[in-house]
């Protein structure tokens, strides 16, 4: 396990409130791991049992927003009514990936040619991820984690160092919704964890919002 930590600032003070304890590609190893290990069942997963989850985990945050904005706050700065839209629009999201069984039907053509019919499946990726910016340390996971889990695949989200504490919050409304153990997963960390998960054999597919340097 890493051993390398990064501050926590409070911009309307300028004080530390917290460290944050920044991986090292061996965590980030084992994030993936465990949602590798997940995805076999989560991915064989009913749409309806998924969409349980999602309409929970949507009340969930519904119910916790005066706390989520008051953690944007703090750690980023936002005056609390801009907080509180931020989750709002994540929410909307959220509420989106509710109703993804429509989206994940199929497609079948008969006879598109002599004695040929085409059809088609969706289908799980597996292990994806998502590295996010700390301007919307909310809403932008949330434009990405709901919709992959719902498609059944599971999910690794690396937020900014500078205010993780909100993923920690939505994590555990996750679970507190009923996910599964490792359908979820969050890994705090700079470059290295961010490289990591870039190069990892295991990530099938990784969703990022951020500028070039990152």
């Amino acid at each position: 396990m890493s051993t390398r930590h990064a501050p926590v600032w409070n911009p309307a003070t300028g004080e530390q409130q917290a460290q944050v304890l920044l991986a090292n590609t061996r965590d980030v190893d084992e994030a993936v791991a465990a949602a590798a290990d997940a995805f076999e069942k989560w991915s064989q997963s009913s749409l309806s049992t998924r969409s349980k989850i999602l309409f929970k985990f949507r009340e969930l945050v519904n119910a916790r927003t005066e706390q989520l904005a008051e953690i944007l706050s703090d750690e980023h700065g936002k005056v609390l009514s801009d907080a509180r839209g931020e989750v709002q629009r994540g929410l909307e999201v959220v509420e989106f990936a509710c109703g993804i069984p429509q989206l994940l039907k199929g497609d079948y053509s008969d006879q598109v040619s002599s004695g040929v019919d085409v059809f088609s499946f969706r289908q799980p990726l597996g292990v994806v991820a998502g590295i996010t910016p700390f301007n919307f340390p909310v809403m932008v996971p949330m434009w990405m984690h709901p919709i992959a889990i719902a498609c059944g695949n599971t999910f690794v989200l690396k937020p900014s160092e500078r205010d993780p504490s909100a993923s920690m919050l939505v994590a555990l409304l996750w679970a507190e919704a009923g996910l599964p153990d490792g359908v979820f997963n969050v890994i705090h960390g700079d470059k290295e964890a961010v490289d990591a998960l870039l190069d990892h054999p295991r990530v099938a597919a990784l969703s990022f919002v951020g500028s070039t340097p990152i």
